[in-house]
């Protein structure tokens, strides 16, 4: 029997896909089925039917999986934040223990005892401090902040997510508030005319600071100094109000320029015992207590001694070398976004780190610019994009010699692509642990301690 669009079909659900979404067999045949659980017995619609594979939805479930749980969320369905709110938390661990262990054995050869278990989070709910709104208007003409759809630019209107730290939900609603009085236009992309394009806001957990960042298609907005009192007089924590000009015609959020309404322009937050500035374009954990835990995790693989030299690729802002900078006899970092760097910069010298050097340029350019000042690192991190590490770049490590690389990474897939490639340099894993930084999605960041094999 062929499985045929619109037809509907009793299966089980026995695994997920990397994205998140069930997979059922039917008459052999895989189907991916979103917003389902593993032990789901369902009703399958199917909605779109290729040669080897096809799309359904779950009509109706018959007997629910016992990871299943009621979700909290009216809109989780239809947002493209989170993928896991109709499982409980440990079943979604699972998944990401298991998403790991897969790719790891099977695309990087690494032998599964050497894989830890998951380190879980705290909390899976309130843990972000970043937000990133866009703006629509809804039936009535009324100005309301949301999320995009997945794999859309579609704003699934919400006044709060149960991701982001409560705080913003008040603050959320205080902006529509002035918004809507003041009659401000809503940027419409497919014309780009409007001015409000999305509300940005940052909140540093340890310090209880709160920005409030509004990203306009304009120079200025009316009513400016009316937001900034309404924001003072019902936020006592609000530390920064900053108007971000985005003019340019983008998917990008941000636009390069901003303009302090309020305050200094950023907040000071606390990690692994630093402090770290964040302006609107910074870069900055979104989960600050697992990021702590990972820092923490990579430095205790790192295994590094007082005497040794730290070398950290795609060092960003500098937040995970200079976590470590007290470990060693010196810090270098390296970061493409000239921006980056000179945060990096700032950020020793406000936590009087004197041991650290940073330096602007593509990573696997600069470690061969290291390799003519005959550097001698002792350990590398390396904390690649989603797409990894280029083959150059691992190239020319293994040229510096390193005794042990650290790799953090956000992708399993491409980890484990560039943990055959290190091999085959004669880097062997000796131990990898997953680390939850994004509950209730598919995201799982992995720290791997490889040493080469002299």
């Amino acid at each position: 029997m062929t499985v045929k669009k619109n037809e509907i079909y009793k299966s089980e659900i026995i695994d997920y896909t990397t994205e998140g979404s069930g997979v059922c067999r039917i008459d052999g045949m895989a189907v991916f089925v979103p917003n389902t659980a593993v032990g789901d017995i369902a009703e399958i619609k199917i909605l779109k039917a290729a040669k080897n594979y096809a799309f359904g939805k779950a009509e109706n479930i018959l007997n629910p999986s016992a990871d299943r749980c009621i979700s909290d969320c009216e809109i989780f369905q239809k947002c493209g934040g989170c993928v896991f709110r109709h499982i409980n938390y440990e079943a979604e661990l699972r998944f990401k223990q298991k998403r790991v262990k897969d790719a790891l054995t099977r695309i990087g050869g690494v032998s599964s005892e050497k894989i830890m278990p998951i380190v879980c989070s705290d909390r899976a709910d309130g843990y972000r401090n970043k937000a990133q709104l866009p703006l629509t208007l809804d039936k009535n003409g009324k100005i309301r902040a949301g999320f995009f759809a997945s794999r859309s630019h579609r704003v699934i209107p919400q006044n709060k997510c149960a991701l982001q730290s409560p705080i913003f939900n008040k603050v959320v609603n205080i902006f529509l508030e002035w918004a809507n009085d003041e009659k401000i236009t809503v940027y419409d992309e497919t014309v780009h005319s409007g001015v409000l394009r999305h509300l940005y806001l940052r909140y540093a957990e340890k310090t209880d600071e709160l920005m409030v960042c509004v990203v306009v298609n304009a120079d200025e907005i009316k009513g400016e100094n009316r937001l900034v009192k309404k924001l003072k007089s019902n936020l006592s924590n609000l530390k920064t109000v900053v108007l971000n000009i985005n003019k340019e015609k983008t998917n990008v959020i941000t636009g390069r320029e901003s303009r302090v309404l309020y305050g200094n322009g950023y907040i000071t937050d606390e990690l692994c015992g630093l402090k770290f500035r964040i302006s609107p374009l910074s870069f900055y954990q979104v989960n600050r207590d697992q990021a702590e835990k990972l820092y923490r995790i990579a430095a205790d693989l790192a295994g590094l001694k007082k005497h040794e030299t730290l070398l950290d690729m795609y060092c960003g802002t500098g937040t995970i070398g200079l976590s470590m900078a007290d470990r060693v006899k010196s810090l270098i970092g390296v970061e493409i976004i000239p921006q980056a760097v000179e945060d990096a910069k700032k950020n020793a010298q406000r936590n009087g780190i004197e041991n650290s050097r940073f330096i602007c340029g593509d990573a696997a350019v600069a470690a061969k610019t290291l390799k003519t000042e005959d550097l001698k690192a002792d350990c590398i991190i390396v904390d690649p994009p989603r797409k990894g590490c280029e083959s150059s770049l691992i190239g020319t490590i293994n040229e510096l010699s390193p005794k042990r690389v650290v790799y953090v990474s956000c992708d399993p897939a491409t980890l484990s692509r560039d943990v055959r490639l290190f091999e085959e340099k004669g880097y062997i894993v000796q131990q990898a642990i997953p680390v939850d930084m994004f509950p209730r999605t598919v995201h799982v960041e992995t720290v791997v301690l490889m040493s080469h094999n002299i």
